[in-house]
């Protein structure tokens, strides 16, 4: 196995989709997997597109947004190294439902979606395996879900926090955490349907209350504990 194909054997097997296959469960993925890189604010796909691959995140971020008639934009989600999207893909025959966008400069692997369901016919196993990836995915659409009608939009902000913790975070000491990825107040609105005023305010108010604070790297730092008090 040249040195390519063995790099691109790891990054695969680092997802829960392929990790526990053999080095000969893999040979027929890395004859069809390929790389390429995109430059900071350049588009993987828009929605629309027709859906033909599958992309695994190597290295760097990707946002994954909508857009309405009136051009607003809604954030579903930010993508960083060990993801991969959209997970629905291997199962639709649809275009993509959002566009991808780099926000970072990033390397990515794709997997055509024709040439892989030919794989999963003959490896029922994988089958088996991605349907319980997409099953955590359906939790977490289920419970932002359940965010947006059951809280008003500061808990909404508190428990996008706590999720960006849980995603991106760092115990950083007095059962504090840092999220070790910025994201502008924007971003943070677009998650969850608010407007970038609102976000704004209500961290001053998280900071005023000393439940979040801002390192010297720019990090976001959050007492979780105290979050999640302010929620009951």
């Amino acid at each position: 196995m040249n040195v390519n194909m063995q790099s691109t054997q790891e990054l695969l097997q680092s997802f829960p989709l392929f990790k526990g296959l053999t080095d000969f469960e893999m040979e027929p993925i890395l004859e069809i997997a390929k790389n390429r890189t995109y430059r900071s604010g350049s588009h993987i796909f828009m929605q629309g597109d027709p859906l033909n691959n599958v992309y695994f995140i190597h290295k760097g971020k990707v946002k994954i947004y909508k857009t309405d008639i009136h051009g607003k934009e809604q954030i579903v989600n930010i993508l960083q190294g060990g993801d991969m999207f959209p997970h629905q893909g291997f199962f639709r025959q649809d275009d993509y439902p959002a566009h991808s966008q780099a926000t970072e400069d990033s390397e990515l692997l794709f997997i055509p979606i024709q040439s892989f369901e030919n794989f999963l016919i003959t490896h029922p196993e994988i089958c088996i395996k991605l349907f319980r990836v997409l099953g955590d995915k359906i939790v977490d659409l289920q419970s932002r879900l359940q965010e947006k009608i059951l809280h008003n939009t500061y808990e909404q902000i508190i428990m996008l926090l706590l999720r960006l913790a849980k995603n991106y975070g760092e115990e950083a000491g007095d059962f504090k955490t840092v999220i070790k990825s910025q994201f502008t107040n924007r971003e943070l609105a677009n998650m969850i349907g608010s407007s970038r005023e609102t976000v704004s305010r209500t961290l001053t108010q998280l900071k005023k209350k000393k439940l979040i604070e801002t390192n010297k790297q720019g990090f976001m730092v959050l007492d979780n504990d105290a979050l999640e008090d302010e929620l009951f």
